[in-house]
């Protein structure tokens, strides 16, 4: 299938999606990203994000935070920290970890468990972003 991209997205729990498609949008950290077949070579880290998987007409959009891409000659690689479909993905669980991390930092007892809370604080702050843009 030379008109079609093989696509993988893997996060640490298991092989999420394996497919032949049109095209992938990725979320790099230097800004978005098309991926069609036959793309020359890339490698990227992610932002926290959307990746949108194009095929025949079709669309599919899954979370992905963390993580980076590979395109090669095989095709566009994705292995995620963490990465749900975007419809699966819990916002009220998200608003009440971001709730109780708001509350670790202010009561953190020392700087180092201030700079663990805050950043765990600010991962959770950065999914919540996406859902917003995403439910706009």
């Amino acid at each position: 299938m030379a008109d079609k991209l093989h696509f993988e997205l893997v996060s640490p729990a298991k092989l999420l999606k394996s497919a032949d498609v049109d095209m992938v949008v990725v979320p790099g950290t230097e800004g978005d990203f098309g991926v069609l077949p036959a793309h020359a070579p890339v490698v990227s880290t992610l932002r926290t994000g959307v990746i949108e998987v194009h095929d025949g007409g079709e669309s599919e959009k899954l979370l992905v935070v963390g993580g980076f891409a590979e395109v090669n000659s095989a095709g566009l690689t994705i292995l995620a920290e963490l990465a749900t479909p975007i419809n699966e993905v819990d916002k009220a669980g998200y608003e009440a970890e971001l709730k109780n991390l708001t509350e670790d930092v202010q009561d953190a007892k020392d700087d180092e468990a201030k700079a663990r809370a805050e950043k765990a604080r600010d991962k959770v702050a950065s999914i919540l972003e996406v859902l917003e843009r995403e439910a706009a």
